[in-house]
């Protein structure tokens, strides 16, 4: 009996996941004629959707997006990584920090836009990814941080004492000892941290330019003000998880260690 349920809830489940994806596949593939009646599952499948968005631009966009994103990461793990280290193990700001550290998570994006608005327009940098990149680290720093210190707390501080009875520097101790003790959570950070800022579309929106559009904003362009145009937009979604994917699978092992907080190697 528990075995037949548990296979229900299975199939419950992986149907959950997996029809909106399908549908969207599904849409990307219709012709406006069939797109006009969503019930409508027997039609003829066309790439006039795919050749709209490709010939659109869309590969710029995601291309855009992705260098926006790997530039976010590499500054947000050296700097998440480093302040995590100094609070977890120098007790920097004492324990309140810990938690003041995620602030400007529970600020609305529209507080931060202005300024930094201002900010790119007074240093020229408007309309282009020097814009984009520092108002994503607003937000992505902070939880790297605040992931990252949880597996430097798993990390027993007799190793780095051990390392500097060795003869080890601190700096030495650190990059030799203490942070290969942390590559899962390493890992884990970056592709949840790839995914914020590959995901954001407020920030893009306002601080990039129309050659320097992300694909969010890209995708939400579809939105027009004769309608979604469901195909195209199906298409342009389908393309923006193709790289979260390939992140996922190549961290994939790190990710699961990372995230089941396997930091400390026995």
């Amino acid at each position: 009996m528990m075995r037949t349920l548990r296979r229900i809830l299975i199939i419950v489940a992986v149907i959950v996941v997996v029809f909106p994806y399908s549908w969207v596949v599904i849409s990307s593939i219709k012709s406006q004629a069939a797109l006009s009646d969503p019930s409508r599952l027997i039609f003829r499948p066309t790439l006039v959707n795919w050749e709209a968005v490709i010939d659109g631009g869309i590969l710029g966009s995601a291309a855009t997006s992705i260098v926006v994103g790997v530039v976010t990461v590499v500054i947000a793990l050296l700097a998440g990584t480093l302040a995590a280290y100094s609070i977890s193990k120098w007790r920097t700001g004492g324990d309140q920090t810990r938690f003041t550290v995620l602030l400007s998570e529970m600020m609305p994006p529209a507080v931060l836009v202005i300024p930094l608005f201002y900010l790119a327009l007074n240093a020229g940098v408007r309309d282009t990814l020097a814009a984009v990149i520092p108002a994503h680290l607003t937000f992505v720093v902070p939880v790297v941080t605040w992931f990252m210190i949880g597996f430097f707390d798993a990390v027993p501080d007799e190793l780095e004492e051990q390392a500097r009875v060795d003869g080890y520097g601190r700096v030495q101790a650190f990059f030799k000892v203490v942070l290969p003790q942390v590559y899962p959570g390493l890992g884990a950070a970056a592709i949840f941290a790839f995914i914020l800022s590959w995901n954001d579309l407020f920030y893009a929106l306002i601080l990039a330019g129309g050659n320097t559009r992300t694909l969010p904003v890209a995708i939400a362009s579809f939105n027009t003000f004769r309608g979604v145009e469901l195909g195209t937009m199906s298409a342009a979604i389908l393309i923006s998880v193709v790289p979260v994917v390939i992140a996922s699978f190549f961290v994939q092992r790190r990710l699961i260690q990372g995230l089941s907080g396997g930091g400390v190697k026995g």
